[in-house]
C-alpha cells in the first residue's frame, strides 16, 4: 500500500478495532492529487462463518478525490460461550485487539432501578 499517504505506519491502537471508518489523524495527504480530504472504502468484503459466531471484514481505504489506494484494512470478530475477540490491522488505522470474557451465571440487568421511599 502507500507509505507516502501515512504519517505513522501501523500505529498501535490498544483495544480500538474499527469495522468501518478510518483513522484520519494518521492520513498525511494523497500523493497523486495532493489533497487531504475524507477517505472512502472500496472493495469491501464481509464474510460470516459458523452461524454468525465469526466475522471478517476487509476493504481498502482510498482517496475520495482520485481513488488512489491508501491501505488495506482487515477486521475480525469471533465469539464463543466464553469470550468475544476483536482484531484490526491496517497501515492507516493501525493494529489493535480486544478480548471480552463472559462470566458464567452472571445476568446483566439493563433496566434502571428506581429508589422507593
Amino acid at each position: 500500500m502507500c507509505s507516502e499517504c501515512i504519517i505513522s505506519q501501523m500505529p498501535e491502537r490498544g483495544t480500538t478495532c474499527l469495522d468501518a471508518g478510518a483513522y484520519l489523524m494518521n492520513f498525511k495527504s494523497c500523493p497523486n492529487c495532493k489533497t487531504r480530504t475524507m477517505v472512502k472504502e472500496i472493495e469491501r468484503v464481509e464474510e460470516k462463518e459458523d452461524g454468525g459466531s465469526s466475522e471478517t471484514i476487509e476493504f481498502k481505504h482510498a482517496c475520495k478525490e482520485c481513488s488512489h489506494v491508501i491501505s488495506k484494512h482487515s477486521y475480525s470478530f469471533s465469539v464463543d460461550d466464553r469470550e468475544q475477540e476483536y482484531s484490526m490491522e491496517c497501515m492507516l488505522c493501525g493494529w489493535g485487539s480486544d478480548t471480552v470474557q463472559f462470566m458464567k451465571g452472571v445476568k446483566v440487568d439493563t433496566k434502571e432501578k428506581s429508589n422507593s421511599s
